[in-house]
């Protein structure tokens, strides 16, 4: 049994080589319909299998699957997260490219934090000078 955590929902998937439907893949792991919409809609189902017109998820599903909530929670938009499992399924060849797509994610992210702390410090300032006023006014 392999088990791969997602951090999406914080929830634990364990992985016994069986198949499941679309609506009972999303009620027993938690994955939006949405998400299973995209994937298969990307065409990046590996074992997908198709019976009777029910959509089947492996254990391989499964783990794109969760990589895909994964890349949505730390705010990749839907083509990001195309464009990356793409890659994914590219193999190590992708890597140097997935690495880039990473490393600009999380400067994007840094230089919005900065932005926020500069914000504050501005807030924080015009907070000081109500803060004065209004003690000077009670000293009087």
């Amino acid at each position: 049994m392999v088990y791969y955590r997602c951090s999406w929902r914080n929830t634990c998937f364990s992985f016994e080589g069986d198949f499941y439907a679309k609506k009972e893949t999303a009620e027993k792991y938690h994955i939006p319909i949405e998400i299973l919409d995209e994937y298969e809609s990307w065409n990046l189902c590996g074992a997908l299998r198709e019976v009777m017109d029910i959509w089947e998820y492996d254990d391989r599903d499964l783990e794109r699957l969760s990589l895909i909530m994964t890349l949505h929670d730390i705010g990749f938009t839907s083509e990001d997260v195309q464009v990356y499992m793409k890659l994914v399924l590219a193999g190590s060849t992708a890597d140097s490219e997935r690495m880039r797509i990473l490393n600009e994610k999380r400067n994007g992210m840094l230089d919005e934090i900065h932005f926020k702390e500069k914000q504050l410090e501005i807030l924080d300032y015009l907070r000081y000078k109500i803060k004065g006023r209004y003690n000077n006014e009670t000293n009087e």
